[in-house]
């Protein structure tokens, strides 16, 4: 039996039916010239949109010098990126490079191992933290989780006040507490604030690690650094990766405080990871989030909240953003976006997620608007 093309991959995606032949800023092109404009940038990967010069030229540096060592040799990258990533924190910590999310989660859970935390694991449901085994265990979405792992030492906690005080109550033999103070994959939904006290109130009396998996908020995606700024939030872990390395595979492990110096030499490792071109690219893209920007983003975030909430309710921080479309039945199918420009991503829940670039610009938010209305007009 013959196949084509497409029969030699994993039928994983739903993808789009488009060929891309290149793209630059908020915009890519297929291969028929045809422009559409991208408003979930990779998933949150390109933070700066694509193909940004600056990050292009810091990687072709790089690959003029070499592409890959190993972890016997030093990137001056490395130490600059960590050092960095560390200091946004406020506290004392040490950074372990992985190639993705799902790594970074990985290595907070085996941090959690090695200190000996063997009680319940609590994370929230719509909480995504990885397809790895390991990450999938703690991941909220039941339809992706269940067929390949059931952890019975996982629970999975609404947002609900009434429901996570009840466990924290009762339940007093807990390792550790996944925290997305917003949800990526699960809607843009934002951690209330009451939830935030009753973590920290049980923590204090149990003991217990925090990780706040940034993956997808960090990096001022939410108007600050790293979203958990936003609360009172204390993590002793700190996970980052997507947009980290400018478009190539690159994650952190931020290991904080009485974590920070959680492996020995061998416990711990990684062929690829940190890779010195995505280091490269992490180092200028770092060098681009400062205060103007995050102010930017935060100023750039309440446009797009006050426009979109003509067609319902909308969730998130900054250019972290989810839109519930009032009728969730005139929520147009991809194709009649693609007809009118604009690339989208439609979560499970029927929430459209969109994760522009942090520095976009007012009438590019104001091109999405009407391209988006023009989408849900005609349908």
């Amino acid at each position: 039996m013959s196949n084509s093309n497409a029969d030699f991959i994993a039928g994983t995606y739903n993808r789009f039916p488009i060929e891309i032949s290149h793209a630059k800023g908020i915009y890519v092109w297929d291969k028929n010239g045809n422009r559409y404009i991208d408003t979930f940038m990779g998933i949150g990967v390109m933070l700066f949109g694509h193909n940004h010069e600056r990050i292009v030229n810091a990687m072709k540096a790089k690959i003029d010098r070499y592409v890959h060592l190993s972890n016997f040799f030093l990137d001056e990258d490395a130490l600059y990126v960590a050092q960095r990533l560390v200091k946004e924190t406020g506290r004392y910590g040490k950074v372990f490079f992985t190639n993705s999310g799902a790594e970074s989660t990985e290595c907070a859970l085996k941090v959690i191992s090695k200190f000996k935390r063997r009680g319940k694991i609590v994370s929230f449901v719509r909480n995504f933290h990885g397809r790895t085994m390991k990450a999938l265990s703690i991941t909220g979405f039941d339809n992706i989780r269940t067929q390949f792992i059931e952890d019975e030492n996982v629970v999975f906690l609404p947002y609900d006040v009434d429901s996570v005080k009840d466990f924290f109550e009762n339940e007093k033999n807990i390792s550790a507490v996944f925290v997305e103070s917003v949800h990526g994959s699960g809607g843009l939904n934002v951690i209330p604030d009451a939830i935030v006290e009753i973590i920290n109130k049980y923590k204090r009396e149990i003991g217990f690690v925090v990780i706040a998996d940034e993956v997808q908020s960090g990096l001022g995606r939410t108007g600050r650094f790293y979203a958990y700024q936003h609360f009172d939030i204390q993590p002793d872990i700190v996970t980052v990766a997507k947009g980290i390395g400018g478009g190539l595979p690159l994650g952190v492990c931020i290991m904080l405080d009485e974590y920070a110096d959680a492996f020995n030499v061998g416990e711990h490792g990684s062929t690829f990871a940190p890779n010195p071109v995505a280091l490269a690219a992490g180092r200028a893209l770092l060098d681009m989030i400062d205060g103007d920007l995050l102010k930017h983003v935060s100023e750039k975030g309440e446009l797009f909240k006050n426009l979109f909430s003509h067609f319902g309710s909308v969730n998130g921080l900054g250019l972290m953003r989810g839109v519930k479309v009032e009728k969730a039945e005139t929520l147009p199918k991809i194709n009649i976006f693609i007809e009118n420009g604009l690339l989208v991503n439609i979560l499970s829940n029927g929430v459209v997620r969109f994760l522009p670039p942090l520095n976009i610009k007012n009438e590019e938010i104001e091109e999405i608007y009407q391209r988006f209305s023009e989408a849900l007009r005609v349908h």
